[in-house]
């Protein structure tokens, strides 16, 4: 087993935001036709096949709104689609990308100051275990180092 894991988004999340529920800021996903990479599905973990339907919606990955709970842009393959199983290797989607930002998430949903870190690729699993030695630290989200956007969460396995 390993000492961390890469959450994506829960499955009840991604069949509301398919049947229509509202996404962040109150409004219904818009749909669109994938041209191939570069549409990441944050439930399955893998791109959107060219000339599929997916989603794209305001996301919150937090509880509840506070100043912390950032919202962004994400996609989602607009059919169901098998949600990534939970480890400790980082998803093959994520692969491609040079670094991204990891940041530590404190026990109320907040930002722990000074884990914020643009990070290899190779270096994206060391890291994260570090953080998450921390007893501060409840979670580590996994954000695009380009535009921010959220990628998946890394937990203690």
């Amino acid at each position: 087993m390993g000492l961390i894991k890469f959450v994506a988004m829960p499955t009840e999340e991604a069949r509301a935001f398919r049947n229509g529920a509202p996404d962040a800021y109150g409004n219904r996903p818009e749909t669109r036709v994938s041209s191939g990479p570069g549409v990441p599905c944050r439930h399955c973990l893998q791109n959107v096949e060219a000339g599929r339907n997916y989603l794209v919606l305001a996301y919150r990955p937090f509880p509840t709104l506070q100043p912390y709970a950032e919202t962004g842009p994400v996609f989602l393959c607009a059919d169901a689609c098998e949600r990534a199983e939970e480890g400790d290797v980082m998803p093959m989607l994520f692969r491609a990308a040079p670094d991204y930002i990891l940041r530590g998430y404190g026990h109320d949903d907040r930002i722990v100051y000074g884990t914020g870190a643009v990070t290899p690729k190779k270096d994206i699993c060391t890291y994260a275990h570090q953080l998450l030695q921390r007893d501060d630290i409840a979670y580590v989200h996994m954000r695009s180092s380009r535009n921010n956007c959220y990628q998946v969460r890394i937990e203690r396995a």
